[in-house]
Formats: C-alpha cells, structure tokens, sequence
C-alpha cells in the first residue's frame, strides 16, 4: 500500500507539479488513513469501502478534528483514489460520495455601536504623531468602512467616479464582479469632503479615492495597517476592515430587522451568508432580556 502511496506522491510532484506544501499536506492525511487501515486489517486499496472511510472520519472527528481539516483529508483522498483508477488498481472511488461533519459556524467579531462611535469620533481627533493629511485620510476610510458595510477590497478599489457625495452614494465592485450602489451617511460624506479638500488634486476620473503620499492607490494591506493603527490608538483594541462590516451588518439589522435590505447592501448572493447576523442579533436580545425581564434578574449570582 505504501508503494502507491508514493507512486502517487511521484504524480504529485511530476505531473500536477503542485506546491511542496500542498505535497506535504496530501502525504500526511493518506498516511494518517493508511495507519488507520493497517490497524484495522485492511491492506488494500481496492477494499477499502466507503463505510470503512466513514468509520474513519468519524474517529478523526471524535479525536478533536475540525470540520474544515476533515473536508481537506476528503479531497485528498478522492484525489487518490482517481489515481488509483487511472491506474486500474481500483474500480470505485469510496470517498466520492462522502462528506465531512460541518464546524460550527464561528460568530464575526464586532463593536458595539457606543465602541463604533468612540473609534470614529477619536479617528479625526490630532494625536501628536499623525499629521492632519494622514489623519482626515484614516477618518474618511474608517467612516466610509462603517457607514456603507464596504469590504476592504471593494473600498481599496474605489476611484473618483465611485463617489457622488452630493446624492450621498458611493458605487461599489463586489464579489463576482457585481456592482452595487451604496448609501454613504452624513458623517461619512462630511469627512470624504474633509479628505478630498486636502487630497492631491485630480484629473481624471478614474483616479484613486484613498492614496498613499505619493499619490498611489492605497494597497489592501496599507489599509489594513491604519486601520488597526487607528483601533489601538482609539479604542486601545485591534481593529480590522471586516470588523467594521460585520459591525455595520449587525447594527443595521438590529435596528430594521430586516435581512433582505442587509442582504442588499452588503452584496451577498445567498441570504445564508447574511443570516448569521441573526444569531448576533439574538446574542443582543437575549443580553437585553436578561438584564431587564424581572424574572431574569440575578442577585449575588443566583436567580432572584
């Protein structure tokens, strides 16, 4: 068995030519069910079935493997099993039908709207290190991230002809290249218009919104960086892009209760993907409830 193993090893790295991590990674799970099978009786490929692979997925599972680590070990032993049929060493892939358990979704991080506002108010404030060209550039980024649920790829992409700050929208590019018109609040217009007032004159308008001091567009990264800058020297916590997003998302449906307008502006194409601010919602509710419902109220840590 481990002859194919390395045969298939050889195809890796021959005929795929994937990376040496990748060959790495494909080594380590089909030795890990190789091991299983040994210890199990089976030495074969070709008896390998697909309720003995579930067996296997199952113990990985119980041994504290994650969902995502799980599809991964799948796809590599799909992976082999279609070389092994290539190689008629095997007639059927056991694997091909075969799913992982699902992780539990993780909740996104966000800031609660009076964090939101102290990270935002503080972002124009001077702070003795930023000069005010570096500073109205940050606040704009920082109010245009929260008040339009932007993705830190969508705002890094912004140009000039994005912006229309006299009807209060801002056009974006998003996933799958899907264009979406935005909202852009009071706040955020007012500290665009501060930015472009001091922002290098433009000529054309497909000229970048956010530029460096050198008038380059501001990368992905740059972003990133001030950013967290601006969260740390703010609020005195790491501050991310996505945070921002999913603060915005949260916020916004916790007022309207309505997911299908959160759903359009954030620009998701599955309501799934916008329902788990559902859950931060309830997260919420449930606070709320607790600390207002009379039967709910805790004295000294017990139920009163």
């Amino acid at each position: 068995m481990q002859a194919s193993l390395d045969a298939f090893g050889e195809h890796l790295r021959s005929e795929r030519q994937v990376s040496p991590h990748t060959l790495d990674a494909y080594r380590r799970d089909l030795a890990t069910l190789l091991t299983y099978l040994e210890q199990n009786g089976v030495h074969r490929w070709d008896a390998v079935d697909t309720q003995t692979l579930r067996s296997f997925v199952g113990r990985q599972h119980q041994s504290g493997q994650s969902g995502r680590s799980l599809q991964r070990l799948l796809s590599s032993v799909r992976a082999f099993y279609r070389y092994l049929i290539r190689e008629r060493v095997c007639r059927h892939n056991p694997a091909a039908d075969l799913r992982a358990p699902k992780s539990p979704r993780k909740l996104p991080k966000t800031l609660d709207a009076d964090l939101a506002g102290s990270l935002l108010d503080q972002a124009g404030v001077p702070n003795g290190e930023d000069d005010d060209w570096l500073r109205t550039r940050d606040a704009a980024m920082l109010e245009l991230f929260y008040s339009s649920g932007l993705r830190l790829s969508e705002l890094a992409g912004l140009s000039m002809h994005d912006l229309d700050l006299r009807e209060g929208e801002v056009r974006v590019l998003g996933k799958g290249s899907k264009t979406r018109v935005l909202p852009v609040g009071r706040k955020a217009r007012e500290a665009l218009q501060q930015w472009l007032a001091l922002r290098p004159a433009v000529a054309a308008a497909d000229q970048p919104v956010f530029v460096g001091r050198q008038g380059r567009r501001l990368t992905p990264r740059a972003i990133q960086l001030r950013v967290r800058r601006s969260g740390v020297q703010s609020i005195g916590q790491h501050v991310h892009p996505h945070m921002l997003r999913h603060s915005f998302a949260s916020h916004m449906l916790e007022s309207s209760g309505d997911l299908r307008a959160v759903q359009e502006l954030l620009g998701h194409a599955d309501i799934g993907t916008t329902q788990i601010y559902t859950h931060l919602d309830f997260q919420h509710l449930a606070q709320v409830y607790d600390q207002a419902h009379p039967r709910s109220k805790r004295k000294n840590g017990k139920d009163s």
